[in-house]
């Protein structure tokens, strides 16, 4: 039977962080542990911790004051967790009642040394969810990963504690993609990580956070990339390509300027139009997209592009 240690990274998070765990507490498979680690929060978001954890003492509080969220999933999973399995929420996203029911039955296969699911984007309601990612059906591999990254996120993520020890945690030096980075060393250090064609979390996206600085994670896609070399790979025009058309859908989806998205499109079709349209559906509606948001009125375009 598999038992699961859950890390969730916390910093002034009071707002959504009960959702959160409510979401952890619904799990319809109950053999876990969550480790949140505060990352020195100056709103209520230590005083909530306090009171769930006295009232379910599944859920452990620490400390770690300002050093960032990969600090803090590292400071979690290799210290305190003591289970079989790693997951990682984030505290703001939310989980999939049955999402650890089926990461168990998956994790049953000996050779599996990692897995996730689909991913379900929204900004208020987790109901009104319309947009989602997509499971390849091959299992993650570092080419793949220079893309589009079909985890997308932490949030959706398990794995088991040695293969993530071998890792040797998060490049806590990264403050963007850091988890692409992650995954590519996951992956280049022999995990054979595998998908599950069903949803399993609500991924909160909001135009304020980390992951809102597309410009940044952009840049941040360098460091990646210089890790994936590391095991023999490049990324290729197409990759490029994908990679961009990936950053306009979400600059759409996020409201972020008239142009941004534009541009991101179009220096994707321009870098390779194969891997732009390599999924035509995908590309021509996020070329069509972008090129219609400039002249959408701006409530209406994010009213469109963020379902």
């Amino acid at each position: 039977m598999t038992d699961f240690s859950i890390i969730v990274p916390c910093y002034n998070a009071v707002e959504t962080l009960q959702a959160t765990l409510n979401s952890i507490q619904a799990q319809t498979y109950d053999d876990w542990e969550v480790i949140c680690v505060d990352d020195g929060s100056t709103d209520a978001t230590v005083a909530l911790l306090e009171q769930i954890s006295a009232r379910d003492p599944r859920i452990q509080v620490y400390q770690n004051v300002g050093k960032g969220p990969s600090c803090a999933r590292d400071f979690g999973a290799m210290f305190f967790a003591s289970r079989e399995v790693i997951a990682f929420c984030d505290a703001d996203d939310i989980w999939w009642p049955d999402k650890l029911s089926q990461l168990a039955a998956c994790f049953a296969d000996p050779k599996v040394d990692a897995a996730f699911g689909k991913v379900a984007f929204f900004q208020d309601d987790p109901t009104s969810a319309t947009s989602f990612s997509a499971v390849p059906s091959a299992p993650l591999s570092i080419p793949m990963l220079l893309g589009e990254n079909p985890v997308c996120t932490m949030s959706n993520i398990a794995v088991r504690r040695a293969a993530f020890m071998r890792t040797g945690g998060f490049d806590e030096t990264l403050v963007h993609n850091e988890d692409l980075e992650w995954l590519i060393r996951l992956v280049g250090t022999g995990a054979h990580v595998v998908g599950i064609d069903k949803c399993q979390t609500w991924y909160r996206t909001s135009p304020y956070g980390l992951s809102a600085d597309l410009r940044a994670m952009q840049k941040g896609r360098e460091g990646a990339i210089r890790t994936a070399a590391h095991y023999g790979h490049l990324p290729s025009r197409q990759s490029d390509a994908i990679f961009l058309r990936y950053l306009s859908r979400r600059a759409l989806r996020l409201g972020q300027g008239r142009m941004m998205p534009l541009a991101f499109a179009l220096q994707g079709v321009l870098r390779s139009p194969a891997g732009f349209f390599n999924a035509p559906k995908r590309g021509i509606g996020t070329l069509l997209g972008a090129l219609v948001a400039p002249v959408l009125p701006a409530r209406l375009s994010q009213f469109v592009f963020s379902r």
